[in-house]
């Protein structure tokens, strides 16, 4: 990696639905002279703007940057809102409709009206050849040119660039897959091809041909946006290199993420588990849960000894399975920005539709008329009018935004916008469970980490009602994911199936196996700026007990294996299956399905009594003094709720609810049960008293 210059930034930029965070700092061997951060509203119909307003607002011109790593959703938006070329998909004949048809399982059993998503390719773009390969890598028939030739000629009558390739059992043998590639190249030189059993070769055809259709449809997508990034830098007078936060929690390179656009599909929130991983580093917490809270979404990823849990399956919508490894994000729809609304049975409801950026919430002035969770926290006196000094909130617009839903429910606004916090919370409360006892975890083993410029107005009553006791809110709260990216390192995962009984193997086969795996693996990570001898590589199997339909992430030796190996091997894939499934059984058989090795360079990051210097309390230089009150509610009861600023905060001061906590990029809120004190790093650390917690029926009456 480049040695930094002093005076050069390290910058981090996220790039959310209602935000642009910025997070930069600049030192040299690790120390920190400066820290910038910044909070814009993002620009949807061309987020390039919102990035650079961010750097405008910080304050840093582009040519004192050394590093930009950039978080974006640019890929998930566009596959959500099918907002892409659509690609062409080549297929075996009688395979044609296995991205429309999936595994015809259903998300809610018993609704005979459910509708499956719409496919990402439809059925006119979608091309058949005759041929087939054998389970084993041999051919049964062979592809045929002719048949090839036509697909080819009809995708470019069509002026289609971006095409699929996707064959059956190509994950053992891509030779076919190759042979299409190159008759399309003769009709189409310029085309954008995703070949199956180069972007992920692991059995199971669903999951290997909709995540190579998810690539063909990103080519364009990502393509052109990293490429007007680029420019768009290069002519502010940016000399640094690119590069783009990655759903596994690393970054890649602006060239490799034009070419593997899939893996930017949780891009944003990685950042925030790369911070987690920071804090656990600096606090020596080892089981975290990551939250954030931004304008349209909340996400949550469950961490442990500083790593957040991976999974192997994720779902972009129901049954559209993207099979690379991924941290377990789960988000849903629930943020500043949500929508309060009433349903058919005269229920009250809380997103998932979000106000967005534009127009925003109705008290931001823009145009927005529907009530959100925002409307709401202002309304309740939880939030500053002024959204920390951003623009001044219209508090008349947000209770007319809110009459609209509390005067057909009977309730007056302060009810109604305590209906609405609570509801939103509890919904991100089912999130955490997701992350938690979905895996075997215990919530009430964890910490809660609050990130997002919403995160800490809800932070107290989403971990009261998970069962959680502990809240921890970092000093760079509110522009967390931007701050997580400056502390990222390059990775890049490489998979192969490798399918055999455990007791059946060859350990030098399986050596053998691994070492390709290394070597692939390394040259991805040199590819992309990494010295060989920064680069760290880990092993995993993907195993399970044969007859199961599912694998278990099980790590394994990085040395030359033998049968001693393999029995620890096996030993640690019951250690990982009853962990995750709170069962194992050392009778039935186990097999290997797939492999995988993940590389890595040392990651960067600035050392922790320098970040405690610049943005931890000021100690003797604090006043401890209450800065304001103001009338707030809670529980249907109105307080006169203290106000402090958190660099006028010492350490180990004590701050008793109920009580309002300003921070540059957002606003945490203690109801009067709890209590929060400031350690010497900036953090604050927050104690639920979970005796308290209310019913929503409490809550409005």
């Amino acid at each position: 990696m480049i040695k930094r210059r002093k005076q050069m930034y390290r910058v981090g930029i996220d790039v959310g639905g209602t935000f642009t965070d910025l997070f930069a700092w600049v030192g040299d061997s690790g120390s920190i002279g400066k820290v910038r951060m910044a909070k814009v509203l993002s620009t949807p119909e061309d987020p390039v703007v919102g990035f650079m307003n961010a750097l405008s607002k910080a304050g840093i011109a582009p040519s004192e940057i050394e590093t930009v790593i950039h978080g974006t959703t640019i890929g998930t938006n566009a596959l959500i809102e099918r907002k892409y070329p659509e690609p062409a998909m080549v297929t075996t004949a009688g395979f044609r409709d296995t991205i429309e048809i999936k595994r015809q399982s259903r998300h809610h059993l018993y609704d005979p009206y459910a509708v499956k998503p719409s496919p990402l390719i439809s059925r006119k773009q979608r091309f058949t050849v005759s041929e087939k390969m054998g389970a084993d890598g041999s051919t049964v028939k062979p592809l045929n040119r002719e048949e090839g030739l036509q697909v080819a000629r009809k995708i470019a009558e069509r002026g289609i660039k971006n095409i699929a390739i996707c064959f059956i059992n190509s994950y053992v043998s891509g030779r076919h897959e190759q042979e299409m590639r190159d008759i399309i190249l003769e009709v189409i030189p310029d085309a954008k091809i995703a070949v199956s059993s180069e972007t992920r070769p692991k059995i199971r055809e669903l999951g290997r041909f909709m995540t190579t259709a998810i690539r063909a449809c990103l080519f364009p997508v990502v393509g052109d946006y990293v490429v007007r990034l680029e420019k768009t830098l290069q002519e502010a007078g940016c000399k640094a290199p690119l590069f783009i936060v990655k759903s596994n929690g690393g970054m890649m390179r602006s060239q490799t993420a034009k070419e593997r656009p899939e893996e930017l599909i949780e891009s944003g929130p990685a950042g925030g588990v790369a911070a987690g991983n920071f804090i656990h580093s600096m606090l020596g917490l080892n089981n975290m849960i990551i939250t954030d809270v931004g304008g349209t979404s909340f996400e949550a990823c469950l961490m442990e000894n500083g790593q957040g849990l991976v999974t192997d399956e994720y779902e972009l919508e129901w049954e559209m399975p993207l099979i690379t490894p991924m941290l377990d994000i789960r988000s849903i729809g629930a943020g500043g920005g949500s929508i309060a609304w009433i349903d058919e049975g005269g229920s009250l409801r809380v997103g998932p539709q979000s106000a967005g950026a534009d127009p925003g919430p109705a008290c931001y002035g823009k145009g927005g008329v529907s009530p959100t969770v925002t409307d709401a926290n202002l309304v309740l006196g939880r939030l500053n009018s002024t959204l920390s000094g951003k623009f001044q909130l219209d508090y008349d617009a947000a209770v007319e935004a809110i009459e609209k839903v509390s005067e057909p429910l009977g309730l007056s606004v302060i009810e109604c916008a305590e209906g609405i916090i609570e509801i939103a919370c509890e919904n991100m409360a089912d999130a955490i469970r997701m992350v938690s006892t979905d895996r075997g975890r215990d919530p009430r083993d964890q910490t809660y980490v609050s990130y997002g410029g919403a995160g800490g107005l809800h932070a107290y009553k989403v971990a009261q009602s998970a069962g959680i006791n502990r809240i921890l809110i970092p000093p760079f709260v509110g522009v967390d994911c931007s701050a997580g990216a400056t502390t990222m390192n390059v990775r890049h995962d490489v998979e192969g199936t490798f399918y055999a009984a455990l007791l059946e193997v060859d350990p030098a086969e399986l050596t053998k196996a691994f070492e390709k795996l290394e070597k692939d693996c390394t040259d991805m990570l040199v590819n992309d700026g990494v010295a060989p001898e920064e680069i760290n590589l880990e092993r995993t199997a993907l195993m399970r007990y044969v007859g199961q339909s599912y694998e278990v992430a099980t790590p394994v030796p990085n040395r030359i294996l033998d049968e001693e190996t393999l029995k620890e091997i096996a030993h640690e894939f019951n250690n990982q299956h009853k962990l995750e499934y709170g069962v194992y059984s050392e009778d039935f058989p186990i097999a290997f399905v797939t492999l995988r090795v993940t590389g890595a360079s040392q990651a960067e990051q600035p050392l922790k009594d320098h970040l405690g210097k610049i943005l931890g309390p000021k100690g003797e230089k604090a006043s401890n003094q209450i800065s304001g009150q103001r009338e707030s509610y809670f529980n249907g009861k109105k307080y006169l709720a203290d106000l402090y600023e958190v660099d006028q905060i010492s350490k180990g001061q004590k701050i008793q609810g109920p009580a309002f906590i300003a921070h540059p990029n957002s606003e945490i809120v203690l109801p009067p049960e709890a209590s929060a004190v400031i350690d010497e790093y900036g953090f604050i650390h927050i104690s639920v008293n979970k005796e308290a917690k209310i019913t929503m029926k409490e809550a409005v009456l």
